[in-house]
């Protein structure tokens, strides 16, 4: 039997340990009535008060259509609320609601109690190190995902000069 070539295993963990941490976290976010996907639209609301839609839809990474179910959602439960951009009348701007503060602060603790049970085990240098890691990995995707987009672009000619 070969053995497996750690690079192609570590990419496989990677993929793998995100998937179960989505379910993971799902499932815990629906004991307090919430999804995953509401969550982190009320974190990164929390973050940066005041994003367009299409601005979420690209830091999620999800469709504008996908993300505009969602935000209806936490409209209907008063977590959010649409506010008109003040120099593009199409656009709207996403700010949390009191009522979504309050549960990003009930949210709290089970993001606390969510963190310590991923990383049990983990010291505090190790977590740095691993953050550290994993952002270098994102923005290596990212980097490679440019380039890939670009020589698309070049060979369909649109940038070839």
């Amino acid at each position: 039997m070969s053995q497996i070539p750690t690079e192609r295993e570590v990419m496989f963990q990677l993929v793998d340990t995100a998937r179960a941490m989505r379910t993971f976290v799902d499932q815990c976010a629906r004991q307090h009535g919430m999804t995953r996907a509401q969550w982190g639209v009320l974190l990164r609301l929390e973050r940066h008060e005041g994003m367009t839609q299409a601005e979420m839809a690209d830091v999620l990474e999800i469709t504008p259509i996908s993300l505009v179910r969602l935000v209806d959602r936490l409209c209907e439960l008063r977590l959010v609320e649409r506010r008109p951009h003040a120099s593009d009348r199409r656009a709207n701007r996403l700010h949390l609601t009191a009522k979504g503060r309050s549960m990003l602060e009930c949210m709290a603790p089970l993001g606390r109690e969510l963190a310590g049970q991923v990383l049990a085990g983990f010291g505090e240098t190790e977590v740095r190190q691993l953050l550290q890691r994993l952002l270098r990995i994102k923005d290596n995707i990212r980097a490679a995902a440019e380039n890939a987009a670009a020589r698309r672009t070049d060979v369909g000619g649109r940038n070839a000069g």
